[in-house]
């Protein structure tokens, strides 16, 4: 694809004219070593994460603007630091392109970038290039974290399961770009808002003060994002501490329009499978639950209870639908 602006293609540019143009989006002060070199707050453990997007499994032209992949790029791995209670302090991007691709789509996917990390002060620190046949953008961001970090394996029986929001809008939103002519009953603003979670999903770090407000004493709390499903997260936190949970369906946060549109059942999968939500999922004692639910916004719900027992169930107290086992083999699977 063609610079639309200048004709230039990364080709043309090499990779140290390339670099030139990209560190203008990093501080200067940071950047221009083999590494960046930085400061470690007294009484805080460092936290790294590290997450991978690929052109055509990930975004893709036809859904994603490069301004989207930069921003959903970023906001992936600032949500991994959300779900360990860590603040971010800085990534680093690492970029696998083609020759023939545009300088223009890979500053634009910058833009993105910065556009997500701005709000929370977070620079770029590093990264690397290289020529790739398909266009890969991997990340590391790092965060400090003050004891105790949030972990999967911290679930007990008895402690209420809350999620930060709304769940399904995401692959809603995925629906809506694959197939523009439909999601004939939508208000405009479900509409856009289903393809803004898509495009532009939010990191919950907003998420960590609220924590710190309602429990100063730093309690026992297990969690983790729901990157790859509502399901999948419970799931994982239930595997990972040795316990099962109860959901109810009807207190599963099932995004604004989506019933009225694909149905109750379709609007359930997607809420439970769909994925890319990035929302936090915590497991916590029901009174600090409750606390926390107070303090946040539409969408936010206690859907559950951890048990004993080993297994995730979602029971309908209704009496309308059977009971459902749910399992990690129902979600999105990467080698499938």
């Amino acid at each position: 694809m063609q610079d639309l602006e200048t004709g230039l293609l990364v080709q043309d540019l090499g990779e140290q004219g390339l670099l030139q143009r990209l560190q203008n989006f990093c501080p200067a002060e940071l950047i221009g070593d083999d590494a960046a070199v930085l400061a470690l707050p007294p009484g805080r453990s460092l936290v790294v994460t590290a997450d991978m997007l690929v052109d055509g499994v990930h975004f893709s032209d036809r859904t994603t603007a490069p301004e989207d992949a930069g921003w959903r790029a970023a906001a992936a791995n600032l949500s991994d630091l959300a779900a360990m209670g860590a603040e971010p302090t800085g990534i680093t991007v690492s970029l696998g392109l083609p020759g023939n691709l545009s300088v223009t789509w890979v500053e634009r996917l910058y833009q993105g970038l910065m556009a997500c990390l701005q709000p929370y002060r977070v620079p770029i620190v590093g990264g690397d290039t290289c020529r790739s046949p398909v266009v890969t953008v991997a990340i590391t961001a790092f965060g400090t974290v003050a004891e105790p970090v949030i972990r999967r394996n911290q679930a007990r029986p008895g402690d209420a399961i809350l999620v930060t929001g709304w769940h399904g809008a995401s692959r809603a939103g995925l629906e809506l770009l694959w197939h523009p002519d439909s999601g004939q009953g939508l208000s405009p603003d479900d509409r856009t808002q289903l393809i803004l979670a898509h495009q532009r999903p939010l990191p919950r770090l907003d998420v960590l003060p609220l924590l710190r407000t309602i429990a100063p004493s730093a309690p026992r709390i297990a969690g983790m994002d729901s990157s790859d499903g509502l399901a999948d997260a419970v799931l994982q936190i239930c595997r990972a501490s040795g316990v099962g949970a109860r959901l109810e369906r009807q207190q599963v946060p099932v995004a604004p329009g989506l019933i009225a549109w694909v149905g109750a059942e379709r609007a359930l999968d997607w809420t439970l499978y769909g994925g890319e939500d990035f929302e936090l999922v915590l497991c916590l004692p029901p009174q600090l639950a409750a606390a926390l639910l107070a303090l946040l916004g539409p969408g936010a719900a206690i859907v559950g209870q951890i048990r004993e027992a080993p297994e995730v169930w979602l029971e309908d107290r209704s009496g309308q639908t059977q009971p459902r086992r749910l399992s990690l083999e129902q979600g999105f699977q990467h080698f499938a």
